[in-house]
C-alpha cells in the first residue's frame, strides 16, 4: 500500500498553518500554528503531512496556505 511509503517520501510542497478552528475534529494537539509542514500527498480535499506526532494525518486544505 501506497500510503506505507509516504513518511520516507519527498516533499510535494509544503503549507503553513493559517488556523486550527475546528468544530467536528480534533486538530489543536495535532497542528502548531504558523508552523511549515511538508505535504507527502494530496487529494482534491485533503492535504496528508506528517503532523506534530510524527504520523500522516490527513487534514483538510482550509487549515493551510500554501509557503
Amino acid at each position: 500500500m501506497a500510503e506505507y511509503k509516504w513518511q520516507s517520501k519527498e516533499a510535494i510542497k509544503q503549507v503553513k498553518v493559517k488556523h486550527k478552528d475546528s468544530k467536528k475534529f480534533n486538530v489543536d494537539t495535532s497542528l502548531t500554528m504558523d508552523k511549515v509542514y511538508d505535504v507527502v500527498n494530496e487529494t482534491e480535499e485533503y492535504l496528508f503531512i506528517i503532523d506534530d506526532h510524527q504520523k500522516i494525518g490527513g487534514f483538510y486544505k482550509t487549515y493551510f496556505d500554501e509557503v
